[in-house]
């Protein structure tokens, strides 16, 4: 083989050898949730479960009812998981004082439930075993917690699942304002780890979040 000739053949090799190195680098892309990321940007992924005020005072306290002790076993499964898997835990608790029946929530919502420093705030059963000393923790005098969307913003979270009580006013409540925080980021709720004490406002509340483009899984009307 003359010298034309073999440094066309080598340049052939050269182009073909950069074009396996190419097709090799796109094939190590991997489709998740939104776009391509690498398998390093995939490890990366931030996500959060928030439990919402399970409490004793929504499950078995002041306005408890019989489907909120059902979820209990759910929700320490999905705690379980996201703590097998590196990702972060936070509870919000609702919080009132014992001026709570002249508040405006009060006077629509006669019952005083959850007051700071009573059984009735802790959260309930096993679960309350399972909140530890490192995770995040938002006490809210509302439906919504506004320290928890700053957080939210704060940590630029790519996932965030909420779970709880009540389905359809402080689990929807907080999701709006997690979709409204992160609107580029999955919004999750489980509907097999939320409850309310009306089957009809649940069923409802759950339509309106995927509405809005909130994942909610596990979907069955009752």
């Amino acid at each position: 083989m003359n010298q034309g000739r073999l440094g066309e053949s080598l340049l052939y090799e050269l182009r073909k050898s950069e074009q396996i190195r190419i097709i090799l680098k796109r094939k190590t892309m991997i489709w998740n949730c939104g776009g391509f990321r690498t398998k390093g940007a995939l490890t990366t992924m931030k996500k959060i479960l928030v439990v919402v005020d399970y409490q004793n005072d929504f499950v078995n306290g002041a306005l408890g009812f019989k489907k909120a002790e059902t979820i209990e076993g759910v929700i320490l499964q999905k705690i379980a998981e996201y703590r097998d898997n590196g990702h972060d835990v936070a509870f919000t608790f609702d919080t009132h004082s014992e001026d709570y029946l002249s508040t405006q929530e009060g006077v629509n919502l006669p019952v005083k439930h959850c007051i700071k420093g009573t059984a009735g705030w802790e959260l309930y059963g096993k679960v309350k075993d399972n909140c530890i000393e490192t995770d995040k923790r938002f006490e809210k005098t509302a439906f919504g917690s506004l320290e928890l969307v700053r957080y939210l913003e704060e940590k630029k979270y790519d996932s965030v699942e909420l779970i709880g009580l009540v389905s359809n006013i402080c689990v929807l409540s907080n999701a709006v304002l997690a979709k409204a925080a992160l609107p580029e980021a999955l919004v999750i709720v489980d509907a097999s780890a939320v409850a309310s004490y009306d089957d009809k406002l649940n069923n409802a509340a759950l339509d309106v979040m995927e509405s809005i483009h909130i994942r909610v899984t596990k979907k069955c009307h009752n």
